[in-house]
């Protein structure tokens, strides 16, 4: 094809109102600088009331300016990507590549396997030649309830398949579909409906009985001699490798659906584990799982995938190689990233689970940049980028097929043998599996350390967010769930700050400043903790002395205060309508972010510090997919969870009930003094934090349920409002 004829498989498109946007940024860059000087032409000079706390305030304000800059870098010219599957199929469809699927599981108790399967045959029945695709289930508790239910789902895969490319289903998972499914008009269609789902309810039963009773049926058992690698098993963290291939089209007797087509292949993987060798969590499953598939499949694009993100769209396939195969820019990257959304987020998203700003704003802005962080998920990544190769200007594609040979020519079980070697728990040593090659070790957020070290090769990645969501998965539906998964995470991006990946420095002269700054934004999540725990503090408890820490409403200083306050909430404001969420999803926004800020974060600072003083071991905690009927219900009617005694809880309840009693103590003064004036902003600041935590108010005093905040937190909190606000009010 000529140069003049050349039609790219993908465009970028710039964000509209972008000079606006900079001119209204720099307006507020201006008026936090007017706030910087105020700050420090006015500090109160010694002996004067309220110095440090000054003083406090003015480093808060720099290190919130800090982290907004590093959004703003982000945001400043985002990129929005449209592709042409079409042209993919006209050039390609006879020598697509081949794509291996990696479904990671970790425990059959909070991630229940029947949702397991609904992703497994969610991407079984991807819109893509069969002979091409391979599904591989990492199972990190080696369960045979969950090898029971890849057999079951892999035997319903010969009717689901097939009925889904015959009547074009969307989505593509079991479950998904038939929850939103009407029946149709057309005789043959709503009869091939009626029989699915019947197969569907069938596989379920059992399924889920296996799972209620914790052993699998003895005749299944007896069945397939698969069942026989389990009779070694000593505990989860204490047996052999057990894989299985179960669909492969080497016996194609076994293989085959309904309609004699071959179904993509299905491996079953539990990777050796001893308790005298760390296992390394997911990333130690990932890396697994890439030796296990190149003896097998040896796919040149992999599709990352959670238990829980099941396939919304079937053409999510195409649309990742539409960027990956493009002939001028394909080459260069390495992974596309796929945005991590869900199907049971309530109207105004209560735990703000979608973090909508980050899916919405900042990755669009890391794509024109380089290119956005690998979450995980929903994520297909070129194998040789993720092997450890280094890009260079003389990468080219080569999508030629180059399947080995011998595979054709070895029995299966010759086959899982030599796949087996390569999942020995002693494969890994005095090797560079996890530092140079594979999902990097070390570090609690082990996915974007990884695409770190893939960007720092000269790699690039996109960012794709398609009108059809492509994958959908669960949120959590707890607070306790929520803070306990932000607290991994921003535990996890401190440690790659404070590591060698640090991007500021380590990523000078391999990746764009910008974004260096990206990764800062995130790196530094947990730091955020320490001013917004000052600011939700310090000026509530100064009301109480009648200390003014701002200036007051006649002064020309009240100004920018005022235009940084409300221009900035009219930003995010306008951000989060713009992205398709409500006033009240804003409004849950704030209190989330006030909430991980001064809880989340702030034990994720506390045990990073610890850890590097070898104080603390933060242990992976998985979130739980099962949902009680109780918790559901209050869920979607979007009342706020607790339920249970935590740490968290304390902080949150102490912080609410310390501004309440502030905000009264500071009602009360009035009615004898005239201080309104020159206290209005510190008024207005607590009057803020007392009306987004009446969710807190609510689970101490109000609710009668389950859900509510027990006795113990509202004991303890009190006590420490109380001894806080009297020792404060007493101290000259």
């Amino acid at each position: 094809m000529g140069r003049s004829e050349y039609l790219s498989l993908f465009e970028n498109t710039r964000a509209r109102g972008r000079l606006i946007n900079r001119l209204f940024v720099i307006s507020l860059f201006v008026a936090t600088c007017f706030i910087w000087v105020y700050r420090l032409s006015y500090i109160p000079k010694n002996g004067e009331g309220g110095k440090w706390a000054w003083l406090g305030l003015l480093g808060a304000e720099l290190w919130f300016c800090l982290n907004w800059l590093f959004h703003q870098a982000v945001c400043w010219n985002p990129v929005y990507r449209k592709n042409f599957k079409n042209r993919l199929s006209q050039r390609y469809e006879s020598t697509l590549p081949g794509v291996d699927v990696f479904v990671c599981t970790a425990d059959p108790d909070i991630e229940p396997p029947l949702m397991v399967m609904n992703t497994v045959l969610s991407v079984m029945a991807y819109d893509y030649p069969a002979e091409k695709l391979s599904v591989y289930l990492s199972d990190d508790a080696g369960s045979d309830i969950t090898f029971y239910a890849l057999l079951e789902a892999s035997n319903f895969a010969k009717h689901w398949v097939p009925f889904c490319k015959r009547f074009k289903v969307e989505p593509r998972s079991p479950a998904a579909y038939f929850k939103s499914a009407t029946y149709p008009r057309d005789h043959v269609h709503a009869k091939d409906l009626v029989a699915i789902k019947e197969l569907y309810e069938d596989m379920k039963r059992r399924i889920e009985d296996a799972a209620k009773f914790g052993r699998v049926p003895s005749k299944a058992r007896s069945m397939h001699n698969g069942f026989s690698q389990w009779d070694s098993y000593a505990s989860r963290r204490d047996h052999d490798t057990i894989l299985q291939i179960v669909l492969h089209k080497m016996d194609p007797h076994k293989s085959k659906d309904v309609d004699g087509f071959i179904l993509p292949t299905l491996v079953y993987l539990a990777r050796e584990k001893r308790p005298q060798y760390h296992h390394n969590f997911k990333a130690g499953s990932i890396n697994s799982l890439i030796r296990v598939s190149s003896k097998i499949s040896n796919g040149k694009i992999i599709l990352s995938l959670d238990c829980d993100m099941y396939s919304n769209s079937s053409q999510s396939v195409r649309d990742a190689l539409c960027f990956l195969m493009d002939e001028e820019k394909g080459h260069e990257v390495a992974f596309v990233q796929f945005p991590q959304s869900f199907e049971n987020l309530t109207k105004n998203d209560l735990y703000s689970s979608a973090m909508m700003i980050h899916m919405e704003v900042e990755f669009p802005g890391l794509d024109s940049c380089g290119g956005p962080l690998y979450i995980g998920t929903c994520c297909f990544l070129r194998r040789d980028a993720l092997c450890g190769k280094k890009f260079s200007d003389q990468y080219k594609n080569d999508w030629s097929d180059e399947e080995n040979e011998s595979f054709i020519e070895v029995k299966l079980h010759e086959l899982e043998a030599k796949a087996k070697a390569v999942a020995s728990c002693i494969y890994e040593e005095n090797t560079l599996w996890g530092e140079k090659m594979g999902a990097r070790y070390k570090c609690l957020v082990e996915d974007v350390i990884t695409g770190l070290s893939i960007q720092l090769q000269g790699w690039k990645s996109v960012y794709y967010n398609p009108p059809r969501k492509a994958f959908f998965g669960l949120a959590p539906t707890t607070l306790l769930q929520t803070l306990i998964q932000q607290k991994r995470w921003a535990e996890g991006e401190l440690q790659i700050f404070l590591s060698k990946y640090n991007a500021l420095w380590y990523g000078h002269g391999k990746i764009s400043f910008r974004l260096r700054m990206g990764y800062c934004l995130y790196n530094l999540w947990a730091t955020t903790s320490l001013p917004k725990l000052y600011y939700s503090m310090i000026p509530s408890l100064y009301l109480l002395k009648g200390i003014p820490l701002f200036p007051k409403m006649s002064s020309p200083w009240f100004i920018p205060f005022a235009y940084v306050l409300l221009g900035g909430g009219a930003s995010s404001l306008i951000e989060v309508l713009s992205c398709g969420g409500t006033v009240q999803g804003w409004w849950n926004d704030l209190r989330m972010w006030l909430y991980r800020g001064t809880s989340s974060y702030l034990f994720a600072f506390i045990d990073t510090v610890l850890k590097y003083f070898g104080r603390s071991d933060s242990p992976f905690q998985v979130t739980d997919k099962i949902i009680e009927d109780d918790v559901s219900q209050r869920y979607q009617k979007e009342i706020m969870e607790f339920g249970t005694s935590s740490p968290f809880f304390v902080i949150l309840a102490t912080l609410a009930l310390l501004n309440l009693c502030c905000l009264l103590g500071f009602l009360m003064e009035l009615v004898i003094s005239e201080t309104m004036e020159k206290m209005v902003l510190q008024g207005v600041l607590c009057g803020f934090l007392v009306l987004i935590n009446f969710p807190i108010y609510q689970g101490l005093f109000l609710r009668k349920d389950k859900g509510k905040l027990p006795g113990s937190v509202a004991i303890k909190s009190t006590a420490l409002v109380l001894s806080t606000c009297v020792l404060f009010k007493n101290i000259t």
